[in-house]
């Protein structure tokens, strides 16, 4: 008959489940080794990246790599690129189960089991990347977003962006709504259920599996992010109709997920430290993403023959108006989804008129002399 647990046997059961390892090894560090200062805790990071992908893989080794040389050598975190330890999209199970401590990856990749996450990556006709930062920080993002992977005992924070998103690789142009009709786009989170609702084929893929989709027809056309990482993709080889604006993702924050319990077990210093390097990556990659999308966006035209092409103005007032109704009833499953939509619209509310005084016109004056 096994005895009854004290306090203290608990505490030391959950930092059991830290999942450290001495390095090179697959052995737990038990709770007393954490203790020590000098001791060398072991992370698994599994991303929804193929490895060292511009943009996002770029992010997540660099969070690896930061967190390495601020801890001193303390706290080491191993990347797990999408496939070599769990599949792309099963990277929010591993941090959930405590296979891999950490996570990075982006929100809307849930849809099918948490369908609000879509709201912490993008929604179509959402918040700018500096908007959707200010909801988080300032408008109460960050508390709803934890408590809706609180069941799961994962912990989300922003980590990294990938700026405005291009509309999409499509192999034939788009010139009326009737072009849409039985076309099938890779397409995530709620933007691929505006497309479907204007008669597309919403398709679900893995980032890595993109570019053998579009090549063998598979796919008619794919979405993933912007110049930089698409080119990076090779999506210019068998597609050259590149459409914006991106709609569906206005915002492209990487969300970093950390298993509670191997984050609540770590020393106070490190726990910082892991955290504040997430969120120091938010404004680096913005910045990245920015200045080399410029450069790829010139050498897609100057060199692959790459047309870039508005979407028609009749489907993008239709893409608007389904928008809208998709978010009005996705507001309706569940009180939990509902404040998050709230939420989401008051902030909008709150930071569309200083954007648009602050940014549009300036653009408008900086470029056009309007």
């Amino acid at each position: 008959m096994s005895a009854k647990k004290t306090g203290n046997d608990r505490q030391l059961s959950r930092r059991a489940l830290i999942g450290t390892a001495v390095a090179g090894g697959g052995t737990v560090l038990a709770a007393p080794a954490l203790a020590q200062g000098n001791a060398t805790i072991e992370w698994k990071m599994v991303t929804s990246w193929p490895k060292n992908l511009p943009g996002p893989g770029v992010t997540a080794q660099r969070i690896a790599d930061k967190v390495g040389t601020m801890t001193g050598g303390r706290l080491r975190i191993r990347l797990y690129s999408a496939g070599e330890l769990v599949p792309a999209l099963g990277v929010f199970d591993a941090v959930a189960s405590g296979t891999a401590q950490m996570a990075h990856t982006a929100s809307f990749f849930w849809q099918g089991k948490i369908p609000a996450s879509v709201f912490f990556t993008a929604i179509p006709f959402g918040l700018l990347p500096h908007e959707h930062i200010s909801w988080i920080e300032r408008g109460g993002g960050q508390a709803l977003w934890d408590e809706l992977y609180a069941p799961f005992g994962v912990k989300p924070v922003m980590a990294g962006n990938t700026g405005v998103q291009m509309g999409g690789w499509y192999k034939k142009e788009i010139n009326s709504l009737d072009d849409l009709n039985g076309l099938k786009i890779r397409m995530p989170g709620l933007g691929g259920e505006v497309m479907r609702r204007l008669g597309a084929t919403p398709v679900g893929l893995p980032p890595a599996e993109l570019f053998q989709a579009l090549q063998s027809g598979v796919l008619d056309a794919t979405e993933f992010l912007g110049p930089w990482s698409d080119r990076a993709m090779g999506f210019q080889k068998v597609a050259k109709k590149y459409y914006s604006p991106g709609f569906h993702e206005p915002n492209g924050t990487g969300e970093a997920l950390f298993n509670r319990v191997a984050l609540e077990g770590l020393p106070e210093d490190l726990r910082v430290v892991v955290l504040e390097a997430c969120r120091a990556e938010n404004g680096r990659a913005l910045a990245e993403s920015d200045w080399e999308n410029a450069g790829s966006l010139q050498l897609l035209q100057e060199e692959d023959g790459v047309s870039v092409k508005p979407y028609p103005d009749e489907v993008l007032t239709a893409l608007r108006e389904t928008a809208s109704a998709v978010l009005l009833e996705f507001a309706e499953r569940d009180a939990l989804s509902k404040r998050i939509y709230e939420s989401h619209v008051a902030a909008r509310t709150r930071l569309a008129p200083w954007s648009d005084v602050a940014m549009r016109r300036f653009l408008s004056a900086r470029d056009t002399g309007v």
